[in-house]
């Protein structure tokens, strides 16, 4: 009674999935290999965040930037043109030499303007590289577990092309929606800034010379 309790539980592990691959020396080095892939693919997707999340602090300062330095220089603008508008002469002075602040206006918004489209753009690499990160590390981890599920039963050609061929479709969908939508914000962006930068510039030009 022992021994065919005994025969049960062995032909039972047996036929466990977990079992099978065990005793597969094939079975057992591909998913050894794979669990090696998935945690690399995990420290990559980490360094990944990190990198984007570094982009947008970027992005962020570089915001932050250019509204003050816009400030700041009305502000200075007003306050000179104020303190001068008493004396005729200073203040046509002031007018003949305002393309020199107009200058170091427009220079400097167009650097940071610069600035703000490499990043942008850099996020969307960023983006689209820590997407398909993830694509992987979604496709291997689900390769994994059909491993372990179906141990010796899992066709390695067929099972693999099949995930691959829906991880195709998904990425091609996700950026084929996805694609116009973040190129068009950030345009945007960028030509509201530009604009924002040329209102400073003809408000220079009349605190200056009115």
């Amino acid at each position: 009674m022992a021994d065919s309790g005994a025969l049960v539980v062995t032909e039972a592990q047996q036929q466990h999935p977990l079992s099978q691959i065990a005793a597969s020396e094939t079975h057992r080095l591909l998913l050894k290999q794979w669990v090696k892939e998935e945690d690399l693919l995990a420290r990559r997707v980490a360094l990944w965040e990190a990198c984007l999340n570094g982009a947008r602090k970027e992005i962020a300062f570089l915001y932050c930037a250019f509204f003050a330095f816009h400030a700041a220089s009305v502000l200075l603008l007003f306050l000179s043109s104020s303190s001068s508008s008493a004396a005729s002469a200073a203040a046509t002075t002031a007018c003949r030499r305002s393309w020199i602040p107009y200058l170091v206006s427009l220079l400097s918004s167009l650097t940071m303007l610069w600035a703000l489209w490499y990043k942008s753009d850099t996020e969307a690499v960023l983006e689209r590289v820590l997407a398909r990160e993830r694509e992987d590390a979604l496709y291997l981890a689900r390769c994994v577990s059909e491993l372990k599920r179906k141990g010796l039963r899992f066709d390695l050609l067929k099972e693999v092309d099949t995930l691959r061929r829906a991880k195709n479709l998904r990425a091609e969908a996700k950026g084929a929606a996805d694609r116009p939508r973040r190129w068009q914000t950030r345009d945007l962006a960028v030509f509201a800034l530009f604009a924002a930068a040329c209102g400073v510039l003809v408000l220079t030009r009349f605190l200056l010379c009115n």
